[in-house]
């Protein structure tokens, strides 16, 4: 390689480290966090439209990313803990279920006319990948050079990213005949966002910039109806479940899509004593997002008051691809290449094991948690998400 080519590299460089003595900071909304952080660029490609258009698509890909995790986030589920169904031969009510059943697979059962309940659940989870991309260690390139006869860039600019969700969702079911029930979930999110952008030219570490946000609201609100196909009595059971998702949260601070969304489920449930079995399915979408979702459970209930409860949940959602590092030639120094993140073709599918339990504490006060390991190496994820909740049922 010359040494025309690697002087202007480092011409270069110099000129944007001169420049960048002290680094930046901001505190902002989170989306404007996201394009601070991706466009605060000090690698030279010499081309500026192409460094916009990276940046562009990657702050897409993360905003609409956060939009799905946040404003899609899988609330517990609308099925009442206690259920309740008419015995014909005796002209009584009697308990549906010697289950509470699972947290995020809906079950076909119904609360029973006039019964209800209320609760509270508290989520936390703390990003930690974005499909192979570590978030938390300095290591997401967003942008570099690299001569072709060297292996690693000798320009580099990477990330670091610490992000952290905890959602507080307060919910409520009611059962307006044996067949039917209705139910809202109201979820209030705290987002906080700590970023870095750092610039490694030939081993030498420039910090270029740090931004902090912090954001608590509404997030997008959720209605439900649920419908039960077969009889009240029968061991085996199936629903359709109708979902209205509200824009009630702020794009601006990524707790909301900006737009309604809406969606359908089928269910079907099965009980043999102390055992239960639950299958969901179903397709969702807005004008930011469309997915299909799936859903397994398997309760186990070795005392009338304690239900544990094993799940699989999955997704898909369309037209968003993994984000991956393109290679172009740079347009003014020879023998280098620009590597730059573009969001590839397909889709993002992804799952999570849960495991947890129901305790019924004393009454019809019911007390839950549970921790969720993702299943899959794809899409925004945590390395586990713990969820506690608080549950009373009312009515007969």
């Amino acid at each position: 390689m010359s040494c025309a080519s690697r002087g202007s590299a480092l011409v270069g460089a110099v000129v944007f480290w001169l420049a960048l003595v002290t680094p930046a900071a901001a505190q902002q909304p989170l989306a404007d966090v996201l394009s601070f952080l991706l466009t605060n660029q000090a690698v030279p490609t010499g081309d500026f439209v192409k460094d916009a258009q990276s940046s562009a698509v990657t702050k897409a890909a993360l905003t609409r990313l956060l939009l799905v995790e946040l404003t899609t986030l899988p609330l517990n589920s609308s099925s009442a803990a206690f259920t309740y169904q008419p015995n014909a031969a005796l002209g009584t009510i009697q308990q549906g279920s010697e289950s509470f059943g699972p947290f995020f697979t809906e079950r076909s059962l119904t609360a029973g006319r006039r019964r209800g309940s209320i609760g509270m659940t508290v989520q936390t989870v703390r990003y930690t990948h974005l499909d192979q991309l570590d978030l938390r260690d300095g290591s997401f390139l967003v942008a570099a050079n690299q001569f072709r006869d060297e292996p690693q860039p000798f320009d580099v600019e990477t990330l670091r990213l610490a992000l952290g969700s905890t959602t507080v969702t307060f919910a409520g079911n009611l059962g307006v005949t044996d067949r039917l029930d209705i139910g809202v979930a109201v979820p209030v999110v705290r987002l906080t966002l700590e970023g870095s952008r750092v610039n490694t030219y030939r081993g030498a570490r420039l910090l270029q910039a740090t931004a902090f946000a912090t954001t608590i609201g509404l997030a997008d609100m959720a209605v439900r109806a649920k419908f039960r196909l077969t009889s009240p009595q029968s061991p085996t059971a199936l629903a359709v479940i109708g979902e209205l998702r509200l824009p009630t949260g702020r794009t601006e601070d990524l707790l909301g899509e900006g737009s309604a969304s809406g969606g359908g489920l089928l269910t079907a449930s099965w009980q043999v004593g102390r055992i239960s079995l639950d299958l969901n399915g179903g397709a969702s979408g807005s004008e930011v997002r469309k997915e299909s979702r799936y859903g397994a459970a398997a309760s186990f209930s070795p005392s009338p008051r304690l239900t544990l409860v094993g799940e699989l949940a999955g997704r898909r959602i369309g037209n968003l691809g993994p984000l991956t590092p393109s290679r172009v030639t740079h347009p003014t120094i020879v023998g280098v290449d620009t590597l730059r993140l573009v969001v590839g073709p397909g889709s993002t599918s992804t799952a999570a094991i849960v495991a947890g339990a129901k305790w019924n504490v004393f009454g019809t006060w019911l007390l839950a948690g549970n921790v969720s390991i993702p299943a899959t190496q794809r899409g925004l994820r945590s390395r586990f998400v713990t969820t506690v909740g608080l549950d009373y049922a009312f009515g007969g």
